[in-house]
């Protein structure tokens, strides 16, 4: 059967993208900008290009990777179907994984839709001999899977048969956050302090990687001072909008906050704003210092921690008027509590070598001081076993530990706020505007929220910052009306009691380097 197949990409960066042949290739774009549409035309221009074997038939396989099965069932299948309908291009099979055999004329290209979202489904790569990958919003994709990808390609078909004439990967995106492996490798945002060497390296752009960035859908249209939003107009050099409606993105902003503008629209990182601040009181031109604040000798530093998979540490300083300096944030990912200690000394060896051991107070998560299943030990443990002594908190009750961050942020002392925030503090920053936040529930009517912050990468620096704060003793008229916390029972194990007791006399935490 012959078919005529017409593509003409609707802009200079798609354009440019199509034509390159780096061996990983990423577009991001904002919504509408027709990314999508160009990686499937692009997959089947390779497959096309493929020179056939010995038998005329030119065979291709691709897999194209989205984060879940129902995003790709309704967006990635839908738009793959609109190019490549089942009455032309072949029978497509739902069962999963979702995989279309496409003959026509002399091609026969294998299609494999996966769900990789985690970057333990790597193995599901593992056995795949493919032509190509495209990775469909790879702003949902980890980096271990990018890799894996990457591996996979050039292997079908083989050598023996003559090999493939192309092969790589191709990947397109919304704007995911400014800490996300993309605009880290794209060389738009810096790779964060806390990973380490070996890992870092890996998010050096190979110079087989390219990267594009479409323009956005509008323009900002501004006051006389060029600092307040009036509204939007459309951009002059936005892409794709022959396929679009004329007032599209005029249509889709209406109702939207500027986050969900900023990412969708406006093509910038971010993240987007969807459910309710958990400290609405915090503002960015008064709690963020304009420059790095310096750590006063003269005052102990107070570090809260946050363990788990993903732990956080929060290094701050109270001035005797009872305000805060937030100094540091040690955000980390996939880091077991070994390995965390490890980097949080070294993280105190870089950052404040002019304090001595006995000037640092640790405060944690209570919870850290339950027993694993597996080997026995406790998060705390395992921090003395490397030199950092820790004390739980007094209490985990979510209620407290807000209500003492909260305070913090409302109090003023002489026009100085109580909560000063180091820029350098870009996580527990962006928490703080809309990324710590009760998530929204899915019920009719008036908007409902959860009654507990969400639990995602913002929550553990900010949980980090309630224990050092709950620690250092703000917090203590919430709890039970004003009375004083309660002592928790520690066992007098591994010469933790006497650290207990001397805690209540007056002594410090202390750390062996």
């Amino acid at each position: 059967m012959s078919y005529e197949f017409n593509y003409t990409p609707a802009g200079e960066v798609l354009k440019t993208f199509l034509k390159d042949e780096s061996y990983f290739r990423g577009i991001r774009g904002p919504v509408g900008s027709g990314t999508s549409s160009a990686c499937c035309v692009e997959i089947f221009r390779r497959a096309s290009e493929q020179v056939a074997g010995q038998d005329g038939v030119k065979r291709t396989r691709f897999a194209i990777i989205r984060n879940t099965n129902p995003q790709l069932k309704t967006t990635t299948v839908k738009t793959w179907l609109e190019w490549f309908p089942e009455h032309i291009f072949g029978k497509f099979n739902w069962s999963v994984p979702f995989t279309h055999n496409i003959k026509i004329g002399a091609i026969e290209c294998e299609v494999i839709f996966l769900a990789l979202d985690r970057p333990d489904d790597v193995d599901k790569l593992l056995s795949l001999d493919l032509t190509g990958v495209w990775i469909n919003e790879a702003r949902e994709i980890s980096k271990s899977v990018v890799d894996g990808c990457t591996m996979r390609c050039g292997r079908y078909p083989s050598m023996k048969d003559g090999g493939p004439t192309w092969y790589g990967v191709i990947a397109d995106t919304n704007a995911p956050t400014d800490d996300h492996w993309w605009p880290i490798m794209a060389g738009e945002s810096p790779i964060p302090d806390y990973i380490p060497r070996e890992e870092a390296a890996m998010l050096q752009k190979p110079s087989n990687w390219t990267f594009f960035t479409q323009p956005s859908g509008m323009v900002e249209k501004f006051d006389s001072t060029g600092k307040t939003i009036l509204g939007y107009e459309m951009n002059p050099e936005s892409e794709n909008t022959d396929n679009l409606t004329p007032d599209y993105y005029n249509n889709i902003i209406k109702g939207k906050t500027k986050s969900w503008i900023d990412v969708y629209v406006m093509n910038r990182l971010g993240s987007i704003d969807e459910g309710r601040r958990v400290y609405p009181t915090f503002n960015d031109d008064v709690h963020v210092a304009p420059e790095s604040l310096i750590p006063i000798e003269s005052l102990d530093i107070y570090v809260g921690i946050d363990f788990g998979l993903t732990p956080s540490a929060i290094f701050g300083q109270r001035r005797p008027d009872g305000r805060w300096n937030i100094l540091r944030e040690l955000v980390t990912t996939d880091m077991g509590t070994v390995r965390f200690a490890e980097t949080l000394k070294y993280e105190i060896k870089r950052h404040f070598p002019g304090f001595g051991p006995d000037r640092f107070n640790f405060y944690g998560d209570p919870a850290g001081d339950q027993r694993a299943q597996t080997d026995e030990t406790t998060p705390f443990q395992i921090l003395r076993s490397n030199g950092i002594v820790a004390l739980p908190t007094n209490t985990n009750d979510p209620v407290v530990r807000i209500e003492a961050i909260e305070g913090m942020l409302n109090r003023m002392v002489d026009g100085q706020p109580g909560l000063l925030l180091d820029p350098s503090c870009k996580t527990l920053r962006q928490g703080f505007r809309s990324g710590y936040q009760y998530r929204r529930l899915s019920v009719s009517g008036d908007a409902r929220y959860e009654d507990k912050p969400n639990k995602n990468k913002y929550s553990h620096p900010h949980d980090a910052l309630q224990y050092m704060a709950i620690g250092a003793g703000e917090g203590k008229n919430i709890l039970h009306g004003g009375r004083s916390f309660k002592q928790v029972n520690i066992k007098p194990e591994s010469g933790f009691w006497n650290r207990q007791r001397n805690q209540r006399r007056g002594s410090r935490a202390t750390y062996g380097m």
